[in-house]
Protein backbone atom coordinates (compact mmCIF):
# COMPACT_ATOMS: atom_id res chain seq x y z
CA UNK A 1 0.00 0.00 0.00
CA UNK A 2 2.89 2.37 0.69
CA UNK A 3 4.01 2.09 -2.92
CA UNK A 4 0.56 2.93 -4.26
CA UNK A 5 0.24 5.95 -1.99
CA UNK A 6 3.66 7.23 -3.03
CA UNK A 7 2.84 6.99 -6.71
CA UNK A 8 -0.45 8.82 -6.28
CA UNK A 9 1.37 11.66 -4.52
CA UNK A 10 3.91 11.87 -7.33
CA UNK A 11 1.28 11.95 -10.03
CA UNK A 12 -0.61 14.80 -8.41
CA UNK A 13 2.29 17.22 -7.90
CA UNK A 14 1.05 20.55 -9.23
CA UNK A 15 3.21 22.49 -11.70
CA UNK A 16 3.63 25.19 -9.04
CA UNK A 17 5.52 22.68 -6.89
CA UNK A 18 8.35 22.77 -9.43
CA UNK A 19 8.57 26.51 -9.92
CA UNK A 20 9.77 28.74 -7.11
CA UNK A 21 9.60 32.52 -7.18
CA UNK A 22 12.86 34.46 -7.08
CA UNK A 23 12.86 36.94 -4.20
CA UNK A 24 15.58 39.29 -5.37
CA UNK A 25 15.19 42.12 -2.84
CA UNK A 26 14.83 40.37 0.54
CA UNK A 27 14.74 42.79 3.49
CA UNK A 28 14.12 42.53 7.23
CA UNK A 29 14.57 38.76 7.19
CA UNK A 30 13.81 37.34 10.62
CA UNK A 31 13.17 34.14 12.50
CA UNK A 32 9.51 34.40 13.40
CA UNK A 33 7.20 31.84 15.00
CA UNK A 34 3.45 31.56 15.12
CA UNK A 35 0.33 30.08 13.64
CA UNK A 36 -0.98 31.11 10.22
CA UNK A 37 -4.57 30.08 9.58
CA UNK A 38 -6.36 30.17 6.26
CA UNK A 39 -9.68 28.41 5.79
CA UNK A 40 -9.26 25.15 7.74
CA UNK A 41 -5.49 24.93 7.27
CA UNK A 42 -3.19 25.78 10.17
CA UNK A 43 0.46 26.39 9.25
CA UNK A 44 3.51 26.92 11.42
CA UNK A 45 5.40 30.14 10.63
CA UNK A 46 9.21 29.86 10.67
CA UNK A 47 10.35 33.08 8.98
CA UNK A 48 9.09 36.51 7.92
CA UNK A 49 10.62 38.93 5.41
CA UNK A 50 9.86 41.72 2.95
CA UNK A 51 10.44 41.82 -0.78
CA UNK A 52 9.54 44.67 -3.13
CA UNK A 53 6.99 46.23 -0.82
CA UNK A 54 5.23 43.02 0.28
CA UNK A 55 5.52 40.97 3.47
CA UNK A 56 6.00 37.22 3.18
CA UNK A 57 6.14 34.28 5.56
CA UNK A 58 7.85 30.92 5.23
CA UNK A 59 5.38 28.28 6.36
CA UNK A 60 5.73 24.61 7.18
CA UNK A 61 2.79 22.22 7.04
CA UNK A 62 3.39 20.56 10.42
CA UNK A 63 1.90 17.18 9.51
CA UNK A 64 3.66 16.41 6.23
CA UNK A 65 6.62 18.82 6.63
CA UNK A 66 6.44 20.53 3.25
CA UNK A 67 7.15 24.27 3.18
CA UNK A 68 5.98 27.22 1.13
CA UNK A 69 6.46 30.99 0.86
CA UNK A 70 3.31 33.09 0.78
CA UNK A 71 2.16 36.65 1.28
CA UNK A 72 1.11 37.26 4.86
CA UNK A 73 -2.15 39.07 4.12
CA UNK A 74 -4.53 36.14 3.43
CA UNK A 75 -3.70 34.51 6.78
CA UNK A 76 -4.86 35.05 10.34
CA UNK A 77 -1.56 35.35 12.20
CA UNK A 78 -1.01 34.45 15.85
CA UNK A 79 2.58 35.32 16.89
CA UNK A 80 4.16 32.87 19.36
CA UNK A 81 7.43 32.13 21.06
CA UNK A 82 9.14 28.98 19.85
CA UNK A 83 8.12 27.19 23.05
CA UNK A 84 4.50 28.20 22.53
CA UNK A 85 4.58 27.13 18.90
CA UNK A 86 6.06 23.74 19.75
CA UNK A 87 3.41 23.19 22.40
CA UNK A 88 0.64 24.31 20.04
CA UNK A 89 1.82 21.88 17.33
CA UNK A 90 2.82 19.15 19.82
CA UNK A 91 0.82 16.38 18.15
CA UNK A 92 2.35 16.93 14.70
CA UNK A 93 5.16 15.22 12.80
CA UNK A 94 7.15 18.47 12.94
CA UNK A 95 7.31 18.60 16.73
CA UNK A 96 7.91 14.87 17.01
CA UNK A 97 10.82 15.12 14.56
CA UNK A 98 12.35 18.10 16.38
CA UNK A 99 12.05 16.26 19.71
CA UNK A 100 13.58 13.07 18.30
CA UNK A 101 16.52 15.01 16.88
CA UNK A 102 17.13 16.67 20.25
CA UNK A 103 17.13 13.29 21.98
CA UNK A 104 19.88 12.19 19.59
CA UNK A 105 22.06 15.26 20.17
CA UNK A 106 24.88 14.08 22.41
CA UNK A 107 27.13 12.38 19.87
CA UNK A 108 29.91 14.42 18.26
CA UNK A 109 29.04 13.03 14.82
CA UNK A 110 25.73 12.22 13.16
CA UNK A 111 23.28 13.76 15.59
CA UNK A 112 19.68 14.16 14.51
CA UNK A 113 17.41 11.88 12.52
CA UNK A 114 19.48 9.17 10.85
CA UNK A 115 16.95 6.95 9.10
CA UNK A 116 13.29 6.72 8.14
CA UNK A 117 10.72 4.24 6.88
CA UNK A 118 12.37 1.21 8.54
CA UNK A 119 9.80 -1.24 7.19
CA UNK A 120 9.92 -0.12 3.56
CA UNK A 121 12.07 -1.40 0.71
CA UNK A 122 14.09 1.50 -0.60
CA UNK A 123 16.07 4.48 0.65
CA UNK A 124 15.97 8.24 1.02
CA UNK A 125 18.82 9.79 -0.98
CA UNK A 126 20.56 12.92 0.28
CA UNK A 127 23.48 14.56 -1.51
CA UNK A 128 25.60 17.30 0.05
CA UNK A 129 26.73 20.32 -1.96
CA UNK A 130 29.64 21.63 0.11
CA UNK A 131 31.92 24.40 -1.21
CA UNK A 132 34.05 22.98 -4.02
CA UNK A 133 36.15 24.08 -7.00
CA UNK A 134 34.93 21.01 -8.90
CA UNK A 135 31.72 20.96 -10.95
CA UNK A 136 28.55 19.18 -9.87
CA UNK A 137 28.74 15.40 -10.29
CA UNK A 138 25.81 15.17 -12.69
CA UNK A 139 25.96 11.36 -12.92
CA UNK A 140 23.88 11.14 -9.75
CA UNK A 141 20.93 12.90 -11.30
CA UNK A 142 21.06 11.44 -14.79
CA UNK A 143 21.42 7.89 -13.46
CA UNK A 144 18.59 8.08 -10.93
CA UNK A 145 16.26 9.59 -13.51
CA UNK A 146 17.11 6.93 -16.09
CA UNK A 147 16.58 4.12 -13.57
CA UNK A 148 13.34 5.40 -12.06
CA UNK A 149 11.59 7.32 -14.87
CA UNK A 150 9.23 4.47 -15.73
CA UNK A 151 8.08 3.78 -12.16
CA UNK A 152 8.61 6.97 -10.16
CA UNK A 153 8.56 10.45 -11.63
CA UNK A 154 9.60 12.96 -10.46
CA UNK A 155 12.36 11.16 -8.58
CA UNK A 156 12.76 12.60 -5.07
CA UNK A 157 16.18 13.68 -3.82
CA UNK A 158 17.23 15.92 -0.92
CA UNK A 159 20.16 18.28 -1.53
CA UNK A 160 22.05 19.84 1.36
CA UNK A 161 23.28 23.13 -0.06
CA UNK A 162 25.76 25.70 1.23
CA UNK A 163 25.62 29.38 0.41
CA UNK A 164 29.12 29.35 -1.06
CA UNK A 165 28.28 26.44 -3.39
CA UNK A 166 25.14 28.19 -4.64
CA UNK A 167 26.94 31.39 -5.44
CA UNK A 168 30.01 29.73 -7.00
CA UNK A 169 28.08 27.20 -9.14
CA UNK A 170 25.33 29.15 -10.85
CA UNK A 171 25.44 27.03 -14.02
CA UNK A 172 25.12 23.79 -12.05
CA UNK A 173 22.32 25.29 -9.97
CA UNK A 174 20.46 26.33 -13.12
CA UNK A 175 20.84 22.79 -14.48
CA UNK A 176 19.30 21.31 -11.31
CA UNK A 177 16.43 23.79 -11.39
CA UNK A 178 15.78 22.88 -15.01
CA UNK A 179 15.57 19.17 -14.12
CA UNK A 180 13.03 20.01 -11.46
CA UNK A 181 11.07 22.28 -13.80
CA UNK A 182 10.88 19.39 -16.30
CA UNK A 183 9.53 17.22 -13.45
CA UNK A 184 12.38 14.75 -13.79
CA UNK A 185 13.44 15.15 -10.16
CA UNK A 186 11.88 16.74 -7.10
CA UNK A 187 14.37 18.45 -4.79
CA UNK A 188 14.02 19.04 -1.07
CA UNK A 189 16.57 21.77 -0.28
CA UNK A 190 18.33 21.25 3.06
CA UNK A 191 20.23 24.09 4.75
CA UNK A 192 23.89 23.04 5.07
CA UNK A 193 25.24 26.37 6.47
CA UNK A 194 26.72 29.21 4.47
CA UNK A 195 30.50 28.79 4.75
CA UNK A 196 31.01 25.12 5.75
CA UNK A 197 34.40 25.93 7.29
CA UNK A 198 36.64 22.93 7.99
CA UNK A 199 40.14 22.51 9.37
CA UNK A 200 42.51 19.61 8.68
CA UNK A 201 44.23 20.09 12.04
CA UNK A 202 41.55 20.97 14.59
CA UNK A 203 39.85 18.18 16.55
CA UNK A 204 36.17 17.56 15.82
CA UNK A 205 35.18 19.29 19.05
CA UNK A 206 36.55 22.55 17.59
CA UNK A 207 35.86 21.94 13.92
CA UNK A 208 33.18 22.76 11.33
CA UNK A 209 30.37 24.73 13.01
CA UNK A 210 32.03 24.13 16.39
CA UNK A 211 34.93 26.38 15.35
CA UNK A 212 35.39 29.36 17.65
CA UNK A 213 33.70 32.51 16.40
CA UNK A 214 31.06 30.77 14.29
CA UNK A 215 27.82 32.76 14.07
CA UNK A 216 25.15 30.06 13.76
CA UNK A 217 22.32 32.52 13.17
CA UNK A 218 24.12 34.03 10.17
CA UNK A 219 25.22 30.64 8.82
CA UNK A 220 21.58 29.53 8.74
CA UNK A 221 19.70 32.67 7.74
CA UNK A 222 22.19 33.88 5.12
CA UNK A 223 21.87 30.51 3.38
CA UNK A 224 18.08 30.78 3.45
CA UNK A 225 18.16 34.29 2.01
CA UNK A 226 20.43 33.15 -0.82
CA UNK A 227 18.11 30.20 -1.47
CA UNK A 228 15.23 32.64 -1.91
CA UNK A 229 17.29 34.91 -4.15
CA UNK A 230 18.16 31.90 -6.31
CA UNK A 231 14.58 30.68 -6.58
CA UNK A 232 14.96 27.73 -4.18
CA UNK A 233 12.41 26.78 -1.54
CA UNK A 234 14.03 26.24 1.88
CA UNK A 235 12.86 23.15 3.74
CA UNK A 236 12.49 22.66 7.49
CA UNK A 237 15.68 20.53 7.57
CA UNK A 238 19.33 21.20 8.43
CA UNK A 239 22.42 19.04 7.97
CA UNK A 240 25.57 19.74 9.98
CA UNK A 241 28.75 20.13 7.90
CA UNK A 242 30.85 17.02 8.41
CA UNK A 243 27.88 15.70 10.44
CA UNK A 244 29.72 17.30 13.38
CA UNK A 245 27.87 18.94 16.28
CA UNK A 246 27.45 18.89 20.03
CA UNK A 247 24.32 19.07 22.13
CA UNK A 248 24.45 22.84 22.47
CA UNK A 249 24.77 23.27 18.71
CA UNK A 250 21.86 20.91 18.02
CA UNK A 251 19.67 23.02 20.29
CA UNK A 252 20.78 26.20 18.53
CA UNK A 253 19.55 24.68 15.26
CA UNK A 254 16.25 23.47 16.69
CA UNK A 255 15.81 26.91 18.30
CA UNK A 256 15.88 28.22 14.73
CA UNK A 257 12.99 25.88 13.95
CA UNK A 258 14.98 23.38 11.87
CA UNK A 259 15.13 19.57 12.07
CA UNK A 260 18.69 18.14 12.03
CA UNK A 261 19.14 15.31 9.51
CA UNK A 262 21.96 12.78 9.78
CA UNK A 263 22.57 9.50 7.99
CA UNK A 264 23.05 5.82 8.71
CA UNK A 265 24.71 5.16 5.35
CA UNK A 266 27.55 7.48 4.29
CA UNK A 267 28.57 5.44 1.25
CA UNK A 268 32.09 6.81 0.84
CA UNK A 269 32.86 5.61 4.38
CA UNK A 270 31.74 2.09 3.59
CA UNK A 271 28.44 2.26 5.45
CA UNK A 272 25.94 0.00 3.68
CA UNK A 273 22.34 1.14 3.26
CA UNK A 274 19.52 -0.89 4.74
CA UNK A 275 15.79 -0.72 4.10
CA UNK A 276 14.70 2.79 5.08
CA UNK A 277 18.21 4.26 5.23
CA UNK A 278 18.88 7.96 4.80
CA UNK A 279 21.84 7.67 2.42
CA UNK A 280 24.56 10.32 2.15
CA UNK A 281 26.71 10.99 -0.87
CA UNK A 282 28.48 14.17 -1.96
CA UNK A 283 27.41 15.69 -5.24
CA UNK A 284 29.99 18.48 -5.33
CA UNK A 285 32.65 16.49 -7.19
CA UNK A 286 34.81 15.92 -4.10
CA UNK A 287 33.73 12.36 -3.33
CA UNK A 288 33.56 10.26 -6.53
CA UNK A 289 33.88 7.02 -4.55
CA UNK A 290 30.56 7.58 -2.84
CA UNK A 291 28.89 8.44 -6.14
CA UNK A 292 30.38 5.33 -7.78
CA UNK A 293 29.06 3.20 -4.91
CA UNK A 294 25.59 4.71 -5.29
CA UNK A 295 25.53 4.07 -9.02
CA UNK A 296 26.57 0.44 -8.39
CA UNK A 297 23.76 0.17 -5.83
CA UNK A 298 21.26 1.54 -8.34
CA UNK A 299 22.31 -0.90 -11.03
CA UNK A 300 22.12 -3.83 -8.62
CA UNK A 301 18.49 -2.88 -7.94
CA UNK A 302 17.40 -2.48 -11.57
CA UNK A 303 14.93 -5.36 -11.57
CA UNK A 304 13.56 -4.47 -8.14
CA UNK A 305 13.02 -0.90 -9.35
CA UNK A 306 11.19 -2.13 -12.44
CA UNK A 307 8.97 -4.27 -10.20
CA UNK A 308 8.37 -1.29 -7.87
CA UNK A 309 10.01 -3.23 -5.04
CA UNK A 310 12.82 -0.71 -4.41
CA UNK A 311 12.06 3.01 -4.51
CA UNK A 312 13.49 6.36 -3.53
CA UNK A 313 11.50 8.19 -0.86
CA UNK A 314 10.88 11.87 -0.31
CA UNK A 315 12.78 12.97 2.82
CA UNK A 316 9.70 14.65 4.25
CA UNK A 317 7.61 11.52 3.85
CA UNK A 318 10.40 9.39 5.27
CA UNK A 319 10.78 11.52 8.41
CA UNK A 320 7.02 11.79 8.84
CA UNK A 321 6.66 8.01 8.61
CA UNK A 322 9.53 7.44 11.06
CA UNK A 323 8.22 9.70 13.83
CA UNK A 324 4.68 8.36 13.44
CA UNK A 325 5.80 4.93 14.67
Amino acid sequence: MRFLVLLVVVLFFSPAAFSQTVYSSVKNYQVYYGSAKRNTQDWLILRKFEDRGKTYVMLVEPHDLHTKIDEIEPYTITPMTLAQARKYFAATAYEKAISKAEKQSKTIQDAGIQRGMPEETGITLTADLCPSHRPLDRRIFTDIFNEFKKVERPVPIALSVTGLWMNDHQADLAWLKDLQQKQEIYITWINHSYNHRVSKTLPLTQNFLLENGTDIYTEVTKTEIDMLKNGLLPSAFFRFPGLVSDQQLVYKITDLGLIPIGTDAWLAKGQQPQAGSIVLIHGNGNEPVGVDDFIKLLRSKTQAIVNKQWLLYDLRESVEDDVAR
